[in-house]
C-alpha cells in the first residue's frame, strides 16, 4: 500500500523506491543518505527478496528489526518458502502476526515455528480488535498434571520453547526425556546440559537445545553420550542466562543407546 502524501508531508518523510534487488546495496543507500541527510531511516524490505543478501553501509546502525506477517497466509509461505521466511525473522526483535481473526486455533503452531528459528523474538498476534493474548496450555502434547511428564521428540522441542515464556507452568514439575550430554568446560563439576540437536529450517541450520542440569554424577558423564534424564524443573539464577531461567535437578540419569532420530525437526 502506498503512503498518503499528506502523512508524508506531516511527518517530514521522503519515500525512495528501490525496484530491483541488486540496487539495494551500500553504495546506492549511501547516495540516498547524502541526498536527503535524514535523521533516521526506515527500511521496508521486500519480503520476496532474500534478507540474507541485504547489505547496508558499514557505518549504519540497526536500532530495531520488526517483521510483520499476514497470519491468514502464513502456512502457505512457511510450507513453500521456509528458508526465505527464516532469514527475515532470524534477527528480528519482534514478530507481529496480523489478520489472525480466522486462525486462532493455529497460533500456537505459528509461535513454535517462529521460536524454532528465533527463540528470543517477541511474538505478537493481532486480530481486528488489537493484540491477542491467549493461553495455549490446552494445546500442549503432554499432560502438565502427570506425576512425571514424559517428553518424546516433539514434546521435548515444545517443552523447551514453551518453558522460555511460560516457565511458571513447569516449576516443581518432574520431566523425563532422552538427551545428548554436553559438558561445557566452565561448568561446575556437578552440572551438565542434557539436550537435543534441532533442525529449525534446513540441514545447515542446526541448534543444540538444552538447559543446565544439576546431577551429583555429572562428572562421570561423557560428551555426546545418550542418557535418559528424570529431573525436577526450578527457576534459578544462572550466569549464562544473564538472569533467572530453567534449571533442572536430576534424580536419575541413565545411559541409553542413541535414538533412531537423534535430531528434532521443527518443520
Amino acid at each position: 500500500m502506498e503512503y498518503e502524501q499528506e502523512l508524508l508531508a506531516k511527518t517530514n518523510t521522503v519515500v525512495e523506491l528501490i525496484e530491483e534487488e541488486e540496487d539495494f546495496n551500500p553504495a546506492h543507500l549511501a547516495e540516498l543518505e547524502k541526498k536527503h541527510k535524514p535523521e533516521r531511516i526506515i527500511v521496508e524490505f521486500n519480503g520476496m527478496w532474500n534478507y540474507k543478501n541485504a547489505k547496508l553501509p558499514w557505518y549504519w546502525k540497526i536500532e530495531q528489526q520488526i517483521t510483520t506477517i499476514d497470519g491468514s497466509t502464513f502456512p502457505m509461505y512457511y510450507t513453500n518458502m521456509r528458508s526465505l521466511l527464516a532469514e527475515m525473522v532470524r534477527k528480528s526483535e519482534m514478530i507481529i502476526f496480523n489478520r489472525c481473526d480466522e486462525v486462532r486455533d493455529q497460533l500456537n503452531t505459528y509461535r513454535r515455528n517462529i521460536k524454532a528459528v528465533n527463540a528470543s523474538a517477541d511474538v505478537i498476534f493481532e486480530d481486528a480488535n488489537g493484540e491477542i493474548d491467549e493461553i495455549f496450555e490446552e494445546d500442549l502434547p503432554y499432560d502438565l498434571n502427570s506425576e512425571v511428564i514424559v517428553l518424546d521428540n516433539q514434546g521435548y522441542g515444545i517443552w523447551y520453547l514453551d518453558s522460555m515464556d511460560h516457565l511458571e507452568r513447569y516449576i516443581g514439575k518432574t520431566i523425563q526425556f532422552d538427551a545428548m550430554v554436553l559438558r561445557p568446560e566452565d561448568f561446575p563439576d556437578n552440572y551438565f546440559v542434557p539436550g537435543r540437536m534441532a533442525m529449525t529450517c534446513c540441514a545447515d541450520d542446526m541448534a543444540f537445545l538444552g538447559y543446565a542440569c544439576e546431577f551429583a554424577g555429572a562428572g562421570a558423564l561423557k560428551q555426546k553420550e545418550w542418557v535418559r534424564v528424570t529431573a525436577t524443573v526450578t527457576k534459578e539464577y544462572w550466569e549464562d542466562y544473564k538472569g533467572e531461567g530453567p534449571i533442572l535437578h536430576a534424580s536419575s540419569v541413565v545411559k541409553i543407546k542413541a535414538p533412531k532420530d537423534e535430531v528434532i525437526n521443527f518443520a
